[in-house]
């Protein structure tokens, strides 16, 4: 692979703010070596690009994973006191940036702030023997950034500033990013945000018995471009007997920010497997689940063996059915987390596991006290 190939995604000329797709998205990490080591060998991600002090980078490291149509910056600091070091030590390892692939940077920016977002990094120019991409980026929920990229220009290993450095292989288990999921205080003025800003659309909400448990519960709207081709669902915690997931979150991230990026597989069952294999952990799913499988989803009842001994949780809508699972915190504090789906038609996000899922949550939270 010479260079990262530009995202192309079909888009409405009435559309505002026309999205390619999730460019890529930065951690900002403790130790971005160990982490990219994570990664590759455990979840099966390719190293692609390295920047570091060999490549003159002086403050920071970041080392470029790819698996799929997925790209992960793992980026840690070099010195105490910057704002890699500053991020790191109030949220511990998370999300900084979930870098958006547009047509037109400088439109993108200009609308933005237009409708109000806070510029963090005005449009400019990198650029090497590879070509130029053209960059900028605005804030969002937190401490949490979109950088709006173009790459047209570009045939390079990753960015201007980066070299190849290769480890690892592509393992073909993960394909691309289905949606981010942002976690609030409040909900209602970051789903507003992306209406507004980025020309999203609600594309569904959920509340009420089907996001709550005996202890706890939350809400949760999802946002989506016209196309569908960027989906983040935006949770806030509600009232509850005890702590939600969402106030765990809050609370040990220190503020709002990205809970967990779902990716796309071809074959969950054994995708799953074989990232278990690896030492990837996932949340305990109880037996009992699977009792009403065959009639609540008949199109699974023939793979109902396999999904019981891999925990996988199963849903469906109008349009299909979806298979999906949770991985266990990723980090040392309980915050961010992976979620791997396999979709056959359906376009919702497994509504019917919720109190399932979040169940398991909370036997994960009363182990570490925090329930």
């Amino acid at each position: 692979m010479s260079g990262l190939a530009p995202l192309r995604a079909s888009s409405s000329a009435a559309d505002v703010m026309p999205l390619h797709g999730i460019d890529h998205v930065e951690w900002w990490v403790g130790n971005a070596k160990q982490a990219a080591y994570v990664f590759v060998h455990a979840l099966g991600f390719e190293q692609l690009a390295y920047a570091g002090l060999e490549t003159g980078q002086r403050d920071h490291v970041s080392y470029v994973v790819g698996q799929g149509d997925i790209r992960f910056v793992l980026t840690g600091a070099l010195r105490g006191g910057g704002p890699v070091a500053e991020h790191h030590h109030r949220h511990g390892d998370g999300v900084r940036d979930i870098a958006l692939a547009v047509p037109d940077v400088d439109a993108a920016w200009i609308h933005a702030r237009a409708q109000g977002a806070a510029g963090v990094e005005e449009p400019h120019d990198i650029e090497d023997e590879h070509g130029t991409v053209r960059r900028a980026t605005i804030a969002t929920f937190g401490d949490t950034v979109h950088t709006f990229v173009d790459r047209s220009a570009y045939d390079g290993p990753f960015l201007p500033g980066f070299v190849t450095r290769r480890a690892g292989r592509d393992a073909g288990l993960l394909l691309g990013i289905d949606h981010v999921v942002g976690n609030v205080p409040e909900m209602g003025p970051w789903v507003a945000f992306y209406e507004r800003v980025l020309g999203m659309r609600e594309l569904a909400h959920f509340s009420g018995e089907a996001v709550s448990t005996e202890y706890s519960a939350l809400m949760s709207k999802v946002v989506s471009s016209g196309d569908g081709v960027v989906k983040f669902p935006i949770n806030e915690p509600a009232t509850g007997r005890r702590r939600s997931q969402v106030e765990e979150y809050l609370e040990f991230y220190d503020g709002p920010g990205a809970q967990h990026v779902a990716l796309t597989t071809a074959d969950i069952i054994g995708t799953v497997a074989e990232l278990r294999r690896r030492g990837v952990e996932f949340l305990s799913i109880p037996d009992s689940y699977y009792d009403d499988l065959p009639d609540r989803v008949p199109e699974a009842a023939g793979r109902l063996a396999e999904l019981r001994a891999q925990g996988i949780l199963v849903d469906r809508d109008d349009e299909g059915h979806l298979l999906q699972v949770f991985t266990a915190p990723s980090g040392d504090r309980p915050t961010t987390f992976f979620e791997v789906i396999e979709r056959h038609g359906a376009r919702g996000f497994g509504e019917g596991n919720f109190k399932a899922l979040f169940q398991a949550l909370e036997r994960e939270q009363e182990r570490r006290g925090n329930l």
